[in-house]
């Protein structure tokens, strides 16, 4: 008879995620996750793979879950200054509030596993490429509705705003200063016009 399982997938890759997020990749143990998940060990390896498994669909979570909130964020804000205004804004309140000072997990793994892990290599290259292309997007959008003026390099732009929006998660986690952070983005945003 096969066995039932008496937990919620989503929910147990959730608090995996979690986990992840607040201790990284090689600080969490397998005996980490058997008593953060709430489920036997031999669960976790039938259900999610190993450890390494494991980490790679809460990373894939995470991904999804931002790239489609951050899809949804800009198609709720036409004005394109005043949404990457709002996004920056975000940003620097969940930096400043955040007491496990976590930061973005991607951020995180980029700089734990990399350049020793090249498993996630590829993983994090489809990421970046995804927000910078949204970043793209939303500004290509802004310059068609003639909120952007001039002849601005819009990949270079969107490359450069993300940089900006991922050093913040960086910085943020030693003491976060919300004025300082603040008053870089007040500089970027004038590119913007």
């Amino acid at each position: 008879m096969p066995r039932v399982k008496l937990f919620d997938e989503q929910e147990v890759l959730r608090k995996a995620m979690n986990l992840f997020w607040k201790q990284g990749y090689a600080a969490t143990s397998m005996q980490d996750l058997v008593s953060h998940l709430g489920i036997n060990r031999a669960s976790l390896y039938d259900t999610f793979g190993g450890k390494d498994q494991l980490f790679k669909s809460a990373f894939d979570l995470y991904r999804r879950t931002n790239k489609e909130g951050l899809i949804q964020f800009f198609e709720a804000r036409p004005n394109v200054k005043e949404g990457f205004s709002e996004l920056f804004e975000i940003a620097i309140r969940e930096a400043v509030e955040d007491e496990d000072h976590k930061g973005c997990f991607v951020v995180n793994t980029t700089t734990e596993l990399i350049p020793n892990d090249e498993s996630i290599v590829e993983i994090l290259e489809k990421s970046k490429g995804d927000f910078q292309l949204i970043f793209y997007e939303y500004l290509k959008k802004g310059k068609l509705d003639g909120q952007l003026k001039g002849n601005m390099d819009l990949k270079s732009l969107s490359i450069l705003l993300y940089t900006l929006y991922s050093g913040i998660r960086v910085v943020s986690k030693v003491r976060p200063n919300k004025k300082e952070l603040s008053d870089s983005i007040h500089i970027a945003m004038t590119l913007l016009g």
